[in-house]
């Protein structure tokens, strides 16, 4: 029986993302999470060539710098393993920036062009050649596309009547994240008119994370609901929040039925 999963986005962009999945268990969910991080491979310069290096910095550590440059990486065409070969030649006095960096594949770059690698001065210069090797973040930090990836349980919040005029004064309610918002009676109904659906995603942000804000005066109660986590992911630049994340789903199927087919043996 093939599980079924809603995904809904709350906040949708090239490298950064939050999105809703219904229907998954906290083992799935940390699965993706850790696929993300650990088993989606990228591009990263792994060995140096310096031609010439007359700056004032030593070559392990420019080399440890252009490790860290994102690049992109097109899924599907390259094997794990495979290289592709990235020259430099900058000469002071001058900036040697990411954008600097000249690709033998028209398809790898950069990802960011601003990344600044060396300030060269007068009759400085600095000439090399790097080998960018595809791998995985379980094998390096630099390889891990997903910079931060996290997920928690999506919260309910209910408004379950008024709070006791003559009770203690209101104090703040904190609440990060993202809540499913089941009832209308809150400060923003009443400026714009329109009641929210039942089940509206909202971002605490738009409260400045204080429920006594958006339900001022009330009485609401705040539970998890069951199967439901909100992702936010955050990538490197070297793949798209979608490529980042089709990658891991693909990356945890691939792993169940290598083992699936293990068992039957």
């Amino acid at each position: 029986m093939t599980e079924q999963y809603e995904v809904e986005f709350v906040e949708r962009g090239d490298r950064e993302a939050r999105f809703l999945v219904r229907g998954a268990t906290p083992a799935f969910a940390n699965g993706i999470r850790r696929a993300i991080v650990a088993d989606v491979p990228t591009l990263s310069i792994d060995t140096v060539r310096f031609v010439e290096n007359s700056s004032v910095m030593f070559d392990e550590q420019l080399a440890l710098r252009l490790g860290l440059v994102p690049l992109s990486t097109p899924l599907g065409e390259f094997e794990e393993g495979d290289t592709v070969t990235l020259s430099l030649d900058v000469s002071g006095p001058a900036t040697a920036y990411s954008g600097d960096l000249v690709s033998s594949d028209e398809m790898v770059r950069p990802a960011d062009e601003n990344v600044p690698i060396i300030e060269l001065k007068d009759d400085q210069r600095l000439e090399l050649e790097a080998d960018a090797v595809l791998s995985t973040g379980k094998d390096h930090a630099k390889h891990q596309g997903g910079v931060a990836v996290g997920y928690r349980h999506l919260q309910r919040v209910e408004v379950v009547g008024d709070r006791d005029e003559y009770g203690d004064a209101e104090e703040t309610n904190i609440l990060r994240g993202v809540i499913e918002e089941r009832e209308a009676e809150h400060a923003s109904a009443g400026s714009s008119g329109d009641a929210p659906r039942d089940g509206e995603l909202i971002p605490t942000e738009e409260f400045d994370h204080d429920l006594t804000e958006r339900y001022p005066g009330k009485e609401v109660e705040v539970h998890d609901v069951p199967n439901a986590f909100v992702f936010h992911v955050e990538t490197d630049g070297s793949l798209t929040i979608d490529e980042i994340v089709t990658a891991a789903a693909d990356s945890i199927e691939s792993r169940a039925d290598e083992l699936k087919q293990a068992v039957q043996l």
